[in-house]
């Protein structure tokens, strides 16, 4: 009996044992699943790595389209007090003297050819702008979503700028050319260098323009950025929905 009694409280902790090494190991599993749940998924919100990627290029293709189109048109710069391309602060004087003199029809002329070139040369860097948010990392992508709302303006913006100036210096002197802000600039210029007692101004035009004409762009594209982040209207995708709602 006593025999008994002891084979059957052996077969009990046996089975006692295998039932926790069995359950041991079903949750050792459910964790492991958990913890790739989690490694896949952002903390920002119930979605993947991958689709925070998705999301953040998909957001700035689409901040760069509406932020050119919105400037390579007539007045995109010219009327947006914000981003209108004024005369160098090196120029003030010029400009305050001519407007003086009554050469204000001279000064106006050469402000809205600069802002006219910066509008016509902005379709050009649309390409540049697409290279970088195609290169665009995912650990790149959680970090903007997790960022300021202009985190990936400013992202654009590091990972561009130079490229940009570089690229976008020979479009911004073809439309200066284009639109005759070449030949105000000259104008402007050449009639306040004449005045006797003056200290001769003659800024780089090509140069000025162009930082200012990106300068604009990049203020455009943070603003749709922060259109798309903060109204649920301008996600017009269900991966835009899914990252940003």
């Amino acid at each position: 009996m006593k025999k008994t009694t002891y084979l059957l409280a052996v077969t009990l902790i046996m089975c006692s044992v295998s039932v926790s090494a069995q359950g041991w190991k079903d949750l050792k599993k459910k964790a492991k699943k958990e913890a790739e749940k989690v490694k896949k998924t952002s903390s920002t919100g119930g979605f993947s790595n991958d689709e925070a990627a998705g999301g953040m290029k998909e957001a700035l293709g689409k901040g760069v389209e509406k932020g050119v189109a919105q400037l390579n048109k007539k007045d995109g710069y010219l009327k947006d007090l914000e981003i209108k391309i004024p005369m160098p602060k090196e120029a003030k004087s010029v400009e305050e003297k001519l407007r003086k003199m009554g050469q204000g029809k001279k000064v106006d002329e050469a402000i809205e050819s600069m802002n006219r070139a910066a509008e016509d040369a902005a379709e050009g860097a649309k390409d540049i702008f697409v290279v970088a948010i195609k290169e665009m990392t995912v650990a790149d992508a959680v970090s903007i979503i997790k960022g300021e709302k202009d985190a990936a303006t400013k992202y654009l913006s590091k990972a561009t700028r130079a490229e940009l100036v570089k690229k976008f210096q020979p479009v911004i002197k073809a439309s200066l050319d284009k639109v005759g802000a070449t030949k105000h600039w000259k104008s402007v210029f050449g009639t306040y260098n004449k005045l006797p007692m003056v200290k001769k101004v003659n800024p780089d035009l090509e140069e000025y323009v162009t930082n200012k004409a990106l300068d604009g762009l990049f203020i455009q594209i943070a603003k749709e950025e922060l259109n798309i982040r903060e109204n649920p209207v301008a996600r017009v995708t269900d991966l835009l929905k899914k990252v940003f709602g």
